[in-house]
């Protein structure tokens, strides 16, 4: 059976680390870190991480400045809140929490953060430094998978690393990451062809597709590290609702090395890395002064 990387235990000695930086810099910068997420709609899925990235927020001393929206909320308005936030010396990071609603312009939105203050490293400037290797804030979930790897002591390096998706959240940062640390990496996903033939060459296999269940066992090369990025809610036949991944735990964990949850896997690491990204941008602020 594969050891089960644990994400949650992570999360907690990190968050842990992050309370303790903060205790001892706030009396020095004469404010704690100042965290906006914002929320449009009514969304119960994001409504749930929202709560949860605002709680771990108050534990580790930030100052939270979330505001949530009506669905019926426009672009105009959502770009002044923006502008705002930018401008308020208080706030450190901002994090606007997709997905949104259709009508709104996400990618225009995103573009509107100041860099420093992207707290999910999803603007250009941020991206553009990780294509070239240079310090930045790093979209979060993806750098949430490094620290889980890192953790585990897992050897990346010469390594052939496979990537399942090619979102902007999760597949295209989490490749660039694997290849700063000098794996050789491939891209997967729904055009891919002979997908099997791929994913079983992979040494370490990161599934981020949005498909329940999808990694099966002969997908999955004996020993490999397997890091499951998904979270889908399946019903079964009595319609009872649970959360599975992309990855089917109970086949692929007797194939495996390592494994990580879901949930407890990626999840928690998520919520730990925009705290992180927060504090970080909150020192360089100062640290510039």
């Amino acid at each position: 059976m594969a050891v089960i990387i644990d994400g949650k235990a992570l999360a907690k000695k990190m968050q842990t680390a992050i309370a303790e930086e903060v205790a001892k810099l706030q009396p020095t910068y004469g404010r704690p870190p100042g965290l906006a997420v914002l929320m449009v709609g009514d969304n119960p899925a994001s409504a749930a991480y929202v709560k949860n990235k605002e709680t771990a927020c108050h534990k580790a001393g930030l100052a939270s400045f979330g505001k949530h929206f009506p669905a019926s909320t426009t672009q105009a308005e959502l770009e002044q809140v923006i502008d705002e936030l930018n401008a308020d010396e208080r706030v450190d990071g901002i994090l606007i929490q997709l997905p949104l609603p259709e009508n709104l312009d996400s990618i225009a939105l995103l573009n509107r953060l100041a860099p420093d203050k992207d707290a999910d490293g999803l603007h250009p400037n941020n991206l553009g430094k990780l294509v070239r290797g240079e310090d930045g804030l790093r979209s979060c979930t993806p750098a949430g998978v490094m620290e889980l790897l890192a953790e585990a002591k897992i050897e990346i390096a010469g390594k052939n690393a496979v990537v399942i998706g090619r979102s902007i959240l999760v597949g295209k940062p989490v490749a660039l990451m694997l290849l700063e640390q000098n794996a050789t990496v491939t891209i997967a996903h729904s055009r891919t062809k002979n997908l099997s033939e791929i994913t079983r060459k992979a040494d370490i296999l990161i599934a981020a597709i949005g498909k329940p269940e999808f990694v099966t066992a002969d997908m999955v090369k004996p020993e490999a590290v397997v890091i499951d990025v998904g979270i889908n809610r399946v019903t079964d036949s009595t319609g009872k609702s649970r959360l599975v991944g992309d990855v089917d735990y109970t086949s692929v964990s007797e194939v495996a090395s390592y494994i990580t949850p879901v949930p407890g896997g990626v999840g928690p690491m998520t919520v730990t890395m925009l705290l992180h990204n927060t504090v970080w941008s909150y020192r360089r602020k100062f640290a510039n002064r």
